[in-house]
């Protein structure tokens, strides 16, 4: 009991804990003491960016189930660039695209990005401001992601890009109002926590044959030069709808082919081809067969026909004589022998 109570009286309360300081430099006139020696004590430094955080975009990127290689990568390339950006789970092909705004809802997102895939060969990308629209539909042609070799810039991850816009943007409504569409989606907002304060790359949006060319490039500090990072891929315009995930048409691209309907047309050309190959085989055996045109004689070629002497016909009255038949003596000999042969055969039977 003694040695308990003790214990007890011993146990006094703990001194409370110190906070870490950043190393300073030693004071004038003050010598090193013995705890000097000691490992060094290092503070978390604060953030770059004192600045608050008010553009609050969040964008989704996600896609459907059915998609290749080369869309996940794709799909995952995005998703680095963006650093606002989510990811979410593959929606099945059976559920309708209207429940990608309960999706948004769920995980606090009001931007998205999706990818739907058709026939395993065909990508649509679905842009959309949810819950309340606008959204454009896209046919994705061309794809190349960053981790092709042809891909040699290189930029900080996180930072944000500059967004550089064909001058045809501002000359038509629907490329105005895709314009805004694309600046909501792909700026990074200011002062996100997931963002670096650095702007060394540009998303470059140019419009040629009525397409999108989506580019990346790294900005080079020495002399302001462009070196491409990926990805990059051509974007088909569809429609632009007034809802999110469908409502009413606001635009549809008279310009836009489907795929089945361009290799349709691929197997028409192909099937012309042919035909006209067969055609051309079936006129060529018509001439081979057809009959010849005979050229008119010469009359210059009689003159040196020389005319064959004429030989009298001869009636032959008496029959002509019968030629001698020689028989082969070598034949009774086989006979005999065949009669000898059956001979011997009764006999042995017998």
């Amino acid at each position: 009991m003694a040695a308990a109570k003790r214990k007890r009286e011993a146990a006094a309360p703990r001194p409370k804990k110190r906070a870490k300081r950043a190393p300073s430099g030693p004071e004038p006139g003050a010598t090193p003491g013995p705890e000097a020696a000691g490992p060094e004590e290092y503070s978390i430094p604060p953030p770059v960016s004192q600045g608050k955080w008010k553009n609050k975009e969040r964008v989704l990127i996600f896609s459907s189930r059915g998609i290749n290689f080369r869309t996940r990568h794709l799909m995952q390339d995005l998703r680095t660039l963006m650093p606002h950006s989510k990811a979410d789970t593959k929606m099945d092909r059976k559920d309708q695209l209207f429940v990608i705004n309960e999706v948004c809802e769920m995980k606090n997102c009001n931007k998205c990005i999706f990818f739907e895939a058709k026939k395993k060969q065909d990508l649509y990308m679905w842009l959309s401001n949810t819950p309340q629209g606008p959204s454009a539909k896209f046919l994705v042609q061309n794809v190349h992601t960053l981790a092709e070799l042809k891909m040699t810039g290189n930029c900080l991850r996180g930072s944000r890009p500059l967004l550089s816009f064909d001058p045809t943007f501002d000359k038509e409504p629907h490329y105005a109002l895709l314009k805004e569409l694309f600046i909501q989606i792909f700026s990074t907002p200011q002062y996100h926590p997931k963002s670096q304060p650095f702007v060394d790359h540009v998303f470059t949006f140019t419009i040629t044959d009525e397409r999108i060319w989506f580019r990346n490039y790294q900005i080079i500090e020495e002399d302001a030069s462009l070196v491409e990072i990926g990805p990059r891929f051509v974007m088909n315009l569809i429609k632009i709808f007034k809802g999110s995930f469908g409502g009413s048409t606001l635009y549809e691209n008279p310009h836009y082919q489907s795929p089945n309907m361009h290799r349709r047309m691929i197997r028409l050309s192909v099937a012309a081809k042919f035909r006209e190959k067969q055609q051309v085989k079936e006129v060529q055996e018509i001439k081979k067969k057809g009959s010849k045109v005979l050229i008119e004689g010469d009359p210059t070629e009689v003159v040196f026909e020389t005319p064959a002497e004429e030989k009298p016909v001869e009636i032959q009255l008496v029959k002509p004589e019968s030629k001698p038949i020689v028989k082969d003596k070598k034949k009774p000999r086989k006979i005999q022998r065949k009669k000898q042969k059956k001979l011997f055969r009764t006999e042995a039977s017998a």
